[in-house]
């Protein structure tokens, strides 16, 4: 049960960074098409918010890791 539990929730991270990387994506687009001056200061902020969003999953993944691995910290 604890591997279909942390396997599960491997999924439900994938799932959530990849849209919340997406919608990124697609608003810095929109964006810059609006306003191509600020598309250096667009295209950092969606790289941070990005980097911010990876942390995120890989802090999780490694908690469905030790999940599935049975290891106490």
């Amino acid at each position: 049960m604890v591997y279909l539990a942390a396997g599960f929730g491997a999924g439900i991270i994938t799932i959530g960074a990849a849209l919340g990387i997406g919608m990124i994506g697609k608003s810095a687009v929109e964006s810059i098409a609006r306003q191509p001056e600020a598309s250096g200061d667009i295209r950092g902020a969606m790289i941070l918010t990005a980097a911010f969003i990876e942390g995120v999953a890989l802090f999780s993944a490694i908690v469905c890791a030790l999940l599935a691995l049975q290891i106490t910290v």
